[in-house]
């Protein structure tokens, strides 16, 4: 019989730690983070694994990693009551990825837009590791038997080939499943999609029609999350708008795709909605919102900056965390690669 806990609800998920976190991983995925750590077991992860699919400066991924803990830090996780570690840390990610290697499909790989996407038209020259990043988020997901994972748009089709992955490993291991003390012949959750909202999609302040990148070359068109507050400042003052006041309707945004993103940042700022901001600011030119906004992106993001420049300075104490993280993440996940090897008939002396 297994000695594995039930099936609990659990969360799930991660960044890669290549380029500078910015404005939009902080609305598009950390303040959702931060609440859910009050209410749900967590465990958040920086990805490195999955960013050596493409060729990365070790000495400059060593401190990217160091650098994505402590913005995760300085947002407001909290290392005691949620799991942060850096994946490489826990041997079960990529051993549960090669298991995952053989049960996937190579029609659902070739599915998988973002490939296509990341790889270009030199797709015969990208690593086999891109090829097969979905198996290994799928891992990353059920090394935890995770059942919830907080996702964009973009990463919704992996989520759904991990719920694929999970699904046909139960049905292809059922018998030993059952024999093994899984009743239901089910061991890993079909793991659900928590769907950030519309107003976490923040765009270039160059661009109001391309998404705020860390890729991006300008860095006048993201606000870093480890900017001062004069950077910050200057970047929102700079920030690309129209000649056209503020309406004082949402509809009079559609076509206005500079000034909705600028709405739009202020309002997640400011815990409001579009409408909040244009009925306050409704007629006004860009030369008295944007002033307003760099007070408020100051105010919210400048100790973010500040708390990342303390954190950054003491490696030793974010290696520290990272340890703890790492091993607390070990008690869970060693048990169910564990199962997964006698449940698939690897031989453990």
């Amino acid at each position: 019989m297994t000695d594995l806990p039930p099936i609990t609800p659990r969360v799930f998920s991660g960044m890669q730690p290549t380029g500078a976190l910015h404005l939009g991983n902080y609305l598009g995925a950390m303040v959702q983070w931060i609440k859910m750590q009050e209410t749900h077991e967590c465990i958040y992860c920086i990805v490195d694994l999955h960013a050596i699919t493409v060729w990365q400066d070790p000495a400059e991924l060593r401190q990217s990693i160091r650098t994505v803990t402590a913005a995760y830090l300085a947002c407001g996780l909290d290392a005691k009551k949620s799991i942060i570690f850096n994946q490489s840390q826990v041997a079960a990610h990529a051993e549960l990825a090669w298991v995952f290697n053989c049960i996937a499909r190579m029609g659902w790989l070739n599915r998988m837009t973002q490939f296509k996407e990341k790889a270009g038209k030199d797709r015969e020259n990208a690593s086999t590791g891109l090829f097969v990043y979905p198996n290994l988020m799928a891992a990353d997901i059920l090394a935890y038997r995770a059942t919830h994972v907080p996702v964009g748009e973009d990463q919704k089709q992996h989520l759904e080939l991990s719920r694929d992955i999970a699904q046909k490993f139960n049905n292809d291991y059922r018998d030993a499943l059952i024999a093994a003390g899984f009743p239901d012949g089910e061991f890993f959750p079909l793991p659900e999609p928590i769907i950030q909202g519309p107003a976490t999609r923040v765009m270039s302040l160059r661009d109001g029609s391309r998404k705020m990148s860390k890729s991006e070359p300008s860095e006048m068109s993201r606000i870093n999350l480890s900017d001062d507050a004069d950077t910050i400042a200057s970047k929102v003052r700079k920030a690309r708008t129209d000649p056209e006041p503020l309406p004082s309707e949402e509809k009079g945004l559609e076509d206005r795709p500079e000034a909705r993103n600028l709405v739009g940042i202020y309002a997640a700022l400011a815990g409001a909605t579009p409408a909040d901001v244009l009925r306050e600011y409704g007629g006004a030119q860009f030369s008295a919102f944007k002033p307003a906004l760099a007070e408020l992106a100051v105010d919210k993001l400048g100790p973010i900056g500040a708390e990342m420049q303390r954190l950054t300075a003491d490696p030793a104490e974010i290696d520290r965390i990272l340890a703890d993280g790492a091993a607390r993440a070990r008690e869970i996940a060693s048990p169910v690669m564990d199962t997964v090897k006698d449940i698939v008939g690897l031989l453990r002396t």
